[in-house]
């Protein structure tokens, strides 16, 4: 299984932040109405004078915050939104700060508890073979005595894909590069803790091929033990 994650620094988000306020500039120059096509990838990365794949990146957080929308084999639109009200939705993204690594990991913890009954109910049996292809690997790396964190959020991306809730998927893909960046500066997990998380995976795993949601968010939970301390102070 592969999926795309972009990890984020600084010097990436001021590109993003960038790309945004010139966006703005030129849906106001254009004076560009709800329906309306943007430029393509390539057009606006000329135009802007950055990658193709930062224009990607910036295009899927306005759709995102509902700004854009992005048709196959069409384009990317103007969504259907007033200009008063979309002038100042882009104005407040672009004065929105990073959130706290706390904030991050509470939010994943709320988020995972949801989708994770979702995917028990709606998992099909690729899914299934993308979760279980994360784990392998997941468990590979831990064995071996090697940092398995891109590969344990890979597992928890897999069954964000399976809830087949697009927004869910969506906020799991913006959040995880930040928290790939800051697990192992927070100090959250250690080699222990990874190796009981491949017995975890698996119980999670487990209760999501049999369709069993009310497990799959115990296990769940159960493996957010230590996440669950780190955010709320909570003791044993």
């Amino acid at each position: 299984m592969k999926v795309e994650i972009l990890t984020k620094n600084d010097s990436n988000r001021n590109i993003q932040q960038g790309i945004i306020s010139k966006l703005r500039d030129y849906i106001e120059y254009k004076n560009l109405e709800p329906g309306d096509k943007l430029p393509s990838e390539r057009m606006l990365s000329e135009r802007f004078q950055v990658s193709r794949s930062s224009i990607r990146e910036a295009i899927q957080k306005l759709e995102f915050f509902g700004i854009l929308k992005s048709r196959p084999q069409s384009g990317t639109f103007i969504a259907n939104i007033g200009r008063v009200a979309m002038s100042g939705m882009l104005d407040e993204i672009l004065r929105l700060e990073d959130p706290d690594f706390k904030s991050l990991v509470e939010t994943r913890i709320l988020l995972e508890l949801k989708t994770v009954r979702l995917a028990s109910l709606r998992r099909t049996e690729q899914d299934l073979e993308k979760m279980r292809a994360a784990l392998d690997a997941y468990t590979a790396k831990v064995l071996n005595g090697e940092k398995a964190v891109e590969e344990d959020l890979l597992f928890h991306l897999a069954i964000a894909q399976a809830s087949k809730n697009s927004t869910m998927n969506t906020f799991m893909l913006i959040i995880t590069p930040e928290i790939i960046t800051n697990f192992e500066k927070y100090h959250v997990c250690d080699a222990n803790l990874s190796f009981n998380g491949i017995q975890e995976h698996e119980d999670i795993y487990e209760a999501i091929k049999d369709q069993d949601p009310q497990k799959a968010k115990e296990k769940m939970k159960a493996h957010f033990k230590v996440l669950y301390q780190y955010c709320y102070n909570v003791k044993e």
